[in-house]
């Protein structure tokens, strides 16, 4: 049974999550996602393995570093009087997206690393999609995260949240990077580009991620690898100072003052 907790979401496109807890509930999360903790709260770093023994708690561990997750996972307890308040930040631009798993059947499935924390409970599992084709051609791998339990659970979705609930037979056909997160009763598959031509000269994916209803599709704007894209792009090490070097008729001042470098 999962911690009851209560949550405000803050800010707008890097926005933080406050836990609010009662004496001795507890929220889970993803190592280094804490941003500050208020008097009372303590913080309990292990293998996730309450009852589970040493052997469980490392399978628990490997599982969640498959999904992208670190091997150890850090409890917040608050063991002081009133309420306690703890804050978790989004890792990059977007939206934090709070998923009550008792309105899902229990489980969600999410992109891997799309966890950010949870009521104490909640347990991040390793989730393969049915087909290993998704994985090998999806362009984000077919492992998955599965957020299993009764209570609260609370993803990281880049850009913009989009969320489907898509009627018994009624298909999307979405970029891989694209997918945030599904229930389980959607199926979820790839197929090829029907005009191969588009999909090479295009800028789109040659696969695209096929999901059928019934069920409840979440998409995100901005997935975290398109944005690492641009981002090496503008840098120097995929081309952009010499692009803007030339854009600046060869002299790359601008560049020079950027970084520190005032040898002219």
């Amino acid at each position: 049974m999962a911690d009851d907790i209560d949550y405000e979401i803050i800010g707008d496109d890097m926005q933080i999550v406050e836990i609010e807890l009662d004496p001795g509930e507890a929220v889970q999360a993803e190592a280094g996602a804490m941003a500050y903790m208020g008097p009372g709260i303590q913080m309990q770093t292990n293998l996730g393995n309450e009852g589970g023994g040493l052997l469980g708690g490392l399978k628990k561990g490997l599982k969640r570093a498959l999904t992208g997750e670190s091997f150890f996972i850090t409890s917040f307890i608050h063991k002081g009087s009133g309420k306690g308040h703890v804050a978790f930040a989004a890792p990059y631009p977007g939206k934090i997206l709070a998923l009550d798993l008792t309105k899902f059947g229990g489980s969600v499935l999410c992109q891997k690393d799309s966890f950010l924390c949870a009521a104490r409970g909640v347990e991040v599992e390793l989730a393969f999609t049915r087909k290993l084709g998704a994985g090998f051609f999806g362009g984000e791998g077919f492992i998955l995260q599965r957020l299993k339990g009764n209570g609260l659970a609370f993803v990281h979705i880049g850009g913009t949240v989009i969320k489907k609930d898509l009627a018994p037979g009624e298909t999307y056909h979405v970029d891989t990077g694209c997918v945030a997160a599904f229930t389980e009763n959607v199926t979820y598959d790839i197929t090829w580009s029907r005009d191969f031509k588009n999909a090479l000269f295009g800028g789109e994916g040659v696969v695209l991620a096929t999901l059928t209803g019934p069920g409840t599709v979440y998409m995100q704007s901005l997935p975290f690898s398109r944005l690492a894209d641009r981002i090496f792009a503008a840098s120097s090490y995929g081309g952009g100072r010499n692009r803007d070097e030339k854009s600046l008729g060869g002299n790359g001042i601008i560049g020079d003052l950027l970084s520190g470098d005032k040898s002219f």
